[in-house]
């Protein structure tokens, strides 16, 4: 069995986004592997443990890929401060006699965007609406190479590092069974310090919140990077409150075009065509979405990726850019719009190294550095009676069961199979006992 079959049949996804099915990305022959240490978003803390204790699988993991996809450079970029992370990779590099490469990357917010970090590490910029193999570059999160090295062994997907932090009595990193319920990992991290809280899934910039009640019920999934536990009075949190039609009267009302979200935006900065001002003067100012939709600064929106630094950073009168133009994206996909590229080659901003959003000073606007500043001292390993694995857990189709309810599993065991023909993942049981399947998930009791 070579390298892409173990990945496929171990169910692996990207850990460090919205779970590419991994033995799909790697069908490629690229130039450069990248490995992704950056850990951009504020507050987490998961890749830096797994780099400072797994230093030895993470090299394996990337030497395996690039000898079997024959890939000539490979780097692991992460910030110039992670001196102790740093540290064990050049060791763990010197004792696998590696080619493995260290890159060091000043510490800005989305340091860790894969867009970003291919210019950083290469000093070529990916198309807008395009992918890093445009210009011969593979990224991959360190977590997600961590589970290769582990396929490589014969072990499967099936259980996740994850940060807990914020307002709990020990932020900590988990290491838990795919499954587990976000109350047990909270628990787990000496439980809450309010009693009145939103829960985030993710890190504040780019992370999914959600209310308590909804994310109590809430399960880790491949992709889960973090549980952050937040006022429900915080800034982050009360702007995730604010409904659609008030965003936008409250443009109208209050954008000045002072163009800060256009002159920090990440992929603008990278010379794509994104200028979000001017999507917030036209929506201000539009009665119907659907009136927009063949506007060339609107369908720019389809390019952005969301990272929030225009509303939480940029925005001196706090307006949401970021949030309309996750909508004018799904209203674009609905419409069948898809985004067409003009030019053949862009060039970053000769000011861009000048207008990189230090990480502390985003962690300050989003109000969250008071829980920046702390250290992981050791790893919770759990093993929970029961788990509810979602059946969908990457980007493509949802995974087919190919068990039943009333069966009994044994951890690694394969309950769902990627759909033949489809963009899709296995998944496999998490721990040993009875399965119980719902329309979305299958859960396994002990």
């Amino acid at each position: 069995m070579d390298l892409l079959d173990k990945i496929f049949q171990a169910g692996i996804v990207g850990c460090g986004g919205a779970g590419f099915p991994t033995h799909v990305k790697l069908k490629a022959h690229p130039e450069y592997f990248i490995i992704n240490g950056a850990e951009c978003e504020p507050l987490l803390r998961t890749d830096r443990y797994i780099m400072i204790n797994l230093a030895d699988k993470i090299v394996a993991g990337a030497d395996a890929i690039c000898e079997n996809l024959n890939i000539p450079k490979a780097f692991i970029a992460l910030k110039a401060h992670y001196h102790e992370e740093r540290r064990a990779l050049e060791k763990a590099i010197q004792k696998a006699g590696s080619k493995l490469q260290i890159h060091l990357m000043e510490s800005f917010y989305p340091a860790g965007d894969e867009q970003v970090m291919v210019y950083e590490v290469t000093g070529k910029v990916v198309p807008p609406a395009g992918i890093p193999l445009d210009v011969g570059a593979v990224v991959d999160n360190v977590a997600t190479v961590l589970a290769v090295a582990d396929a490589v062994l014969g072990q499967p997907f099936t259980y996740k590092y994850l940060t807990v932090t914020g307002e709990v009595a020990k932020p900590t990193v988990l290491h838990v069974p795919v499954g587990t319920s976000f109350k047990r990992c909270i628990e787990l991290a000496g439980g809450a310090l309010m009693d009145h809280y939103t829960i985030v899934s993710g890190g504040p910039m780019m992370g999914k919140y959600m209310s308590k009640e909804d994310g109590l019920k809430a399960h880790v999934t491949k992709t889960t990077s973090g549980i952050l536990i937040l006022s429900d009075q915080s800034r982050t949190a009360a702007a995730h409150q604010v409904d659609v039609r008030h965003m936008l009267n409250r443009a109208r009302s209050a954008c000045i075009q002072c163009s800060y979200c256009t002159q920090l935006c990440p992929r603008h900065l990278l010379g794509h065509p994104l200028k979000p001002h001017k999507i917030m003067r036209k929506m201000a100012l539009c009665d119907h979405i659907s009136d927009l939709l063949d506007d060339t600064d609107i369908r720019q929106a389809a390019i952005c990726c969301e990272c929030g630094i225009c509303e939480v950073y940029a925005c001196p009168m706090g307006l949401q850019p970021r949030t309309i133009n996750g909508l004018l994206k799904g209203e674009l996909s609905r419409a069948g719009i898809r985004y067409e590229r003009t030019g053949d080659s862009w060039t970053p901003l000769d000011d861009r190294p000048y207008r990189k959003a230090p990480t502390d000073r985003t962690a300050a606007r989003a109000g969250v550095l008071k829980y920046n500043d702390y250290e992981i001292c050791q790893c919770i390993e759990d093993h929970p009676k029961d788990v509810e694995i979602p059946l969908k857990m990457n980007i493509g189709a949802p995974s087919v069961p190919v068990v039943s309810s009333g069966d009994y599993v044994s951890t690694g065991q394969l309950i769902a199979k990627c759909p033949e023909g489809k963009l899709g993942a296995n998944i496999c049981a998490s721990i040993d006992g009875i399965v119980r399947l719902t329309d979305h998930s299958v859960i396994i009791s002990g």
